[in-house]
């Protein structure tokens, strides 16, 4: 079944690219599943496999996201993270080696343990879902509205032009300075969200425009690198909700969640008494994920992996900050105002961004094609004007995952398609209300310590 020279054998050693002109060898799924190492590594794209193992560490997206897909049908992701697809195929032909055989399906069925009538019925869906896509792309879903993103930005230099009016004008006491705490949080939280669409290139056709944009929104708007939310952000986007390679639920020991509350518990871990993580999560998750986690993590990323033109931008941040409050204030008074805004700032920030993944499936990898994990990861909130500005249209969560370069304010457009695809498959498309979901996330936590208690107790 597909190996190089003859069907059923094995691949001979290979001295470079295929030559242009040459046959492709053909594989099967059992020869290629073992090359997931780092420093051997393969990728199957639109049927065609790639040996990624020296180009890998040269990937723009840093070769750990890449790795997550490894050995594995990447031709999904590889759509949904990039927006000029031809440009990227030219660097992907010098690593081209051959391709699957014919009678392979495009999904590595027996990886996840599926029947080949599961296969199928798995290839089909995928089969479905570019359609769907294809759809999308023939309505212009993926083109932004200009005056839509221009009007984001707008709105969050106008917060911040008011909240130092707020403190010039009325003076430095404590309810202008609540106040204008309030007002530059929703200009963080907001700032989040623009930078957010840059990082997924939803907002100019040039991916390059995307991040000299995001460079600005991120490093002078909010301090933090560009760069290191990219590492972090794409991760999830690639495997969501899978220990070791999404870093947003591979939370441990901290807290546990999914599949990991009973792997603690049966070793018998406890660092933390996870039964009550429901509780100590008001005290260390919102108030704190912003103000330390991601500063502390932030400051290490950038000299860690030097991002020096990152590293000016953050502190561009910092000194136009302090540079507008210290007249106001005393330098502990406006490292006071800081700290207000980046603790009001986190709340928003877990409350929104958790609402839609922690009540999901958390677990060790399944291997399941590009539509099914991400529905099994993700839902939705219910829509409204309120809830979309709130959330940044993140309330959208799953056409956000299955169309990353989408610009959101076309979710809704989209949403029916997907809608329609989830019955013809039997797959749940999942909706709630929005204090359903903030709600959801306490019971998780709860649910996740309870798993945890009932299997450490166990003998």
């Amino acid at each position: 079944m597909g190996g190089v020279g003859e069907p059923g054998g094995e691949p001979g050693p290979r001295e470079g690219p295929v030559r242009l002109g040459a046959p492709l060898p053909t594989f099967c799924w059992e020869q290629i599943r073992p090359h997931n190492l780092p420093g051997d590594m393969w990728l199957v794209i639109e049927r065609r496999v790639y040996d990624i193992s020296r180009w890998a560490q040269r990937h723009p997206g840093g070769s750990r996201l890449i790795g997550h897909l490894g050995a594995e049908d990447a031709t999904d992701a590889f759509h949904a993270f990039h927006q000029d697809l031809n440009f990227v195929r030219k660097f992907l032909h010098p690593l081209l080696i051959g391709e699957l055989a014919p009678e392979e399906p495009s999904q590595d069925g027996h990886r996840n343990g599926s029947l080949c009538h599961q296969a199928a019925i798995q290839a089909q869906l995928a089969e479905d879902f570019r359609a769907l896509r294809q759809a999308a792309k023939d309505m212009k879903l993926f083109e932004a509205k200009p005056t839509f993103f221009a009007l984001l930005l707008g709105h969050i230099l106008a917060m911040e032009v008011l909240a130092w009016l707020i403190i010039y004008l009325l003076g430095s006491g404590w309810v202008p300075s609540t106040l204008a705490a309030l007002i530059l949080a929703v200009s963080q939280a907001q700032s989040w969200y623009l930078q957010h669409d840059l990082g997924h290139t939803s907002v100019f056709r040039k991916s390059r425009w995307n991040h000299l944009a995001q460079q600005f929104v991120m490093g002078q708007l909010k301090g933090f690198s560009a760069h290191w939310w990219n590492f972090r952000h794409f991760q999830h986007h690639a495997k969501p909700n899978i220990f070791y390679k999404d870093p947003d639920v591979t939370l441990a020991p901290i807290f546990l969640l999914g599949e990991s509350s009973v792997e603690y518990g049966r070793k018998k871990r406890r660092y933390l008494p996870y039964n009550h993580q429901h509780l100590y999560f008001f005290l260390i998750g919102p108030p704190l994920l912003t103000l330390v986690n991601f500063e502390v993590e932030n400051l290490a990323y950038m000299l860690v992996c030097m991002q020096w033109r990152d590293f000016l931008w953050a502190a561009s941040f910092y000194s136009r900050f302090f540079l507008s409050y210290l007249p106001f204030y005393s330098v502990s008074g406006a490292l006071l105002l800081f700290v207000a805004v980046r603790v009001l700032e986190s709340h928003w920030f877990v409350w929104i961004t958790q609402m839609n993944h922690i009540p999901k499936e958390i677990g060790h990898e399944k291997h399941r094609d590009w539509a099914s994990s991400q529905l099994a990861a993700t839902c939705n909130v219910e829509s409204s004007l309120l809830i979309d500005w709130l959330s940044g249209h993140l309330n959208f969560q799953i056409e956000h995952h299955l169309f990353p370069t989408m610009p959101r304010h076309n979710y809704h457009r989209v949403a029916p398609l997907v809608q329609a695809l989830c019955a013809k498959h039997g797959l749940v498309y999942e909706v709630k209300p929005f204090l359903t979901a903030l709600v959801d996330i306490v019971g998780s936590l709860k649910k996740s310590g309870n798993v945890w208690l009932e299997a450490y107790l166990q003998q």
